[in-house]
C-alpha cells in the first residue's frame, strides 16, 4: 500500500483524512497503523499558534528527528514511479524501544507550508532503524512519488513543482511524534532535449542549421510539452576533444522549439544544453556529429 494523505486546512491546522500505511506484520495478523498515523499527524497540529517553532517535534512520544537527508532534486516524469531515499537520525528517550514491533517511523515530504499544505508524499513501507546508542538510531526509508496517481486528492499538479519540505513521524503504541521542516528538496518535472544539425555532411564554411526541442513532463496529462521562453546554449565539441564550448544562447519558442545557424568549421559534435530551473532539471542533448568536408 502506498501512503495516502488528504491535506486540508481546519482552523489553520493540518488535517489528514485518509492515510494508508502498511501493517508492520500483515502476514502474521499484526496491527495496521493507519489510524495511529492519522492521529500522530492530526492531533498534534492545534493550529498556527502550535507551529510557532515548526522545526521542533510535536507530540507525546519522546522522539525527535535530525540530519534528515534526501537528494537535492528528485526528477519525476510522466509514467514511472520515482523513489527517493531518505536517511535521518532519530533521538529518543530511554523508554522508547525502536526495535519493538509497535514502533514505526516514516519519512515524508510536503509541498507548501505547515499551515497550508498542498500535497504530502510518503513511502510504501516504514523506515528501518539501527540503534547507534541508548538514545539514538540511524534510520533509512524512502518516499515514492507516482506521476500516474489518479486520485485528485493525492496526484501531482504542475504548480507543485519546486521546493518541498521534509518531515518525519514516529509511533509507539498510543504515543506519537511528528516533526516538520527537517530539510528541503526540489521535486522537478523531468526534462527532455533534442538536437539535429543539418545538412550532413557539409562543406567547410557553409551554413549549418541546428534545431532541437526542450520539453518537460506535464503531471496532469502525462505527456511532454515544450518549455517556452527558456535560454538554451548551443555547444560544439571538436572531434578528438572531450570538452564542449558554448557558441551562442538560443531561446525556445512558444512550443519549446530551438533553431539557429552556425558556420561549419571542423568535424565535431553539436548539442543544446539547458541549465535548468527550480521546477525543471538541467539537461544536455546527446551530441550530433557533423562531418565537414
Amino acid at each position: 500500500m502506498q501512503l495516502r494523505a488528504t491535506v486540508a486546512a481546519v482552523s489553520g491546522a493540518l488535517a489528514l483524512s485518509a492515510l494508508a500505511l502498511p501493517a508492520a506484520h500483515a502476514a502474521d495478523g499484526g496491527p495496521s497503523y493507519r489510524a495511529d498515523v492519522v492521529k500522530a499527524v492530526a492531533q498534534h497540529t492545534p493550529g498556527k499558534a502550535g507551529f510557532a517553532v515548526r522545526s521542533e517535534p510535536i507530540g507525546d512520544l519522546d522522539v525527535s528527528f535530525s540530519d534528515f537527508k534526501i537528494a537535492k532534486a528528485v526528477k519525476v516524469g510522466t509514467t514511472n514511479k520515482v523513489s527517493a531515499t531518505v536517511t535521518y537520525t532519530l533521538t529518543h528517550g530511554t523508554d522508547v524501544d525502536v526495535a519493538s514491533d509497535a514502533f514505526v517511523t516514516i519519512p515524508l515530504i510536503y509541498r507548501g507550508s505547515v499551515d497550508n499544505m498542498e500535497n504530502l508524499q510518503g513511502g510504501e513501507y516504514p523506515a528501518t532503524c539501527v540503534e547507534k546508542s541508548a538514545t539514538t538510531a540511524s534510520c533509512k526509508g524512502s518516499v515514492q512519488i507516482n506521476p500516474r496517481e489518479s486520485d485528485p486528492e493525492f496526484k501531482l499538479y504542475n504548480s507543485q513543482a519546486g521546493t518541498w519540505h521534509g518531515a518525519a513521524v514516529a509511533l509507539d503504541d498510543e504515543k506519537s511524534s511528528v516533526q516538520f521542516d527537517l530539510a528541503t528538496t526540489l521535486l522537478q518535472r523531468n526534462s527532455q532535449l533534442t538536437v539535429n544539425a543539418a545538412p550532413e555532411p557539409v562543406k567547410k564554411g557553409k551554413t549549418l542549421t541546428v534545431t532541437g526541442k526542450l520539453s518537460r513532463a506535464n503531471w496532469e496529462d502525462h505527456k511532454y510539452h515544450g518549455y517556452t521562453g527558456q535560454a538554451v546554449k548551443l555547444q560544439f565539441r571538436k572531434k578528438g576533444s572531450s570538452t564542449y564550448t558554448t557558441l551562442k544562447t538560443v531561446k525556445t519558442d512558444s512550443t519549446g522549439n530551438l533553431k539557429t545557424t552556425v558556420k561549419a568549421s571542423a568535424d565535431g559534435y553539436y548539442r543544446y544544453s539547458f541549465a535548468g530551473t527550480s521546477t525543471t532539471p538541467a539537461i544536455s542533448a546527446a551530441g550530433d556529429f557533423v562531418d565537414v568536408k
